[in-house]
């Protein structure tokens, strides 16, 4: 078997192959003849559905750049790399029937990604950013019984979210959650803490790392400067990577949040779920200013 998947790859990277079927092999592992040397330059689709992966490795878009579409359906992945957001031309990323508890935020700063199915998991939170960009237009996340919050910037979009909004005691889960009225929703990891509308001032942390992130970025437009000496590591690697964007006025949040829940029954969107489904959509503000203005369906 091991044998036979060599010369696949082989022949594939040879003849400089577009497509990839590694389906039904039973492979616990990334295969290493796709990572050796270069990698595949070529391969735009890569089929791994019904084997037992249970991560992805850190090199992926390395070696393989200009993949295009992914299928990594029935595997045992718990944990997506956050690697993947290097994949700058992946269009389609099939994740469904696997074991994922967390999606890493840069899935949501894939640009080119239209397609998106994390159905079947065990995913309690999406990143704040999923939906920001425009290209994604399709995202099922149908039988995740306890997610129970969508990103505000997936309404309008084609969503797959029956079987989604499972009751759970909240003492059960180390995360944060935020309740309005009879809605508990839990809250991606990264946040530390919550806003409210009666919240006059922004934490001090919350505004320096604002107020660094602005500096860098309108006139430097580089953090290297920055060195761990004079900022921690952790909050030196936060500024790279903020937890979200505000969806009112798209300002990066990198501690606290702001959000506001809208039951999707109580949207026009209602009618497509056909009640099938208890989730809301959440809207994560960066302000009590964006809070009492952002308006769903504006």
């Amino acid at each position: 078997m091991a044998s036979e998947l060599c010369k696949t790859i082989s022949v594939a990277r040879l003849e400089k192959h577009k497509n990839l079927f590694l389906n039904y092999r039973n492979l616990h592992h990334f295969p290493l003849e796709l990572l050796k040397d270069e990698g595949l330059q070529y391969l735009e689709r890569l089929y791994m559905k019904r084997n037992s992966l249970t991560t992805l490795p850190e090199n992926l878009a390395q070696k393989l750049p200009n993949l295009v579409e992914l299928y990594l359906h029935s595997n045992n992945i718990v944990v997506v790399p956050e690697a993947i957001g290097s994949l700058v031309k992946l269009q389609c990323l099939d994740l469904s029937d696997n074991a994922l508890e967390i999606v890493c935020p840069e899935i949501g700063r894939l640009r080119a990604l239209r397609h998106l199915r994390l159905a079947n998991n065990q995913l309690q939170f999406l990143p704040p950013d999923l939906g920001r960009s425009r290209e994604l237009q399709y995202v099922y996340v149908d039988n995740n019984f306890h997610l129970k919050g969508l990103p505000s910037y997936l309404y309008n979009k084609v969503i797959g979210c029956s079987g989604c909004g499972a009751p759970i005691q909240v003492s059960e889960v180390k995360l944060l959650s935020f309740s309005s009225g009879h809605l508990t929703v839990f809250l991606p990891a990264e946040v530390k803490a919550i806003g409210t509308e009666s919240d006059r001032v922004l934490p001090l942390q919350e505004l320096a790392m604002r107020s660094l992130h602005h500096t860098c970025h309108s006139s430097l437009n580089d953090l290297n400067f920055l060195s761990p000496i004079s900022l921690p590591r952790s909050l030196l690697e936060l500024l790279h990577c903020p937890l979200g964007h505000c969806h009112r006025c798209s300002e990066p949040m990198f501690t606290i949040v702001y959000p506001k829940l809208f039951p999707l029954r109580e949207t026009p969107m209602a009618g497509l779920h056909q009640g099938r489904t208890t989730v809301s959509f959440v809207a994560y503000c960066c302000s009590t200013q964006c809070l009492q203005t952002f308006d769903l369906l504006s």
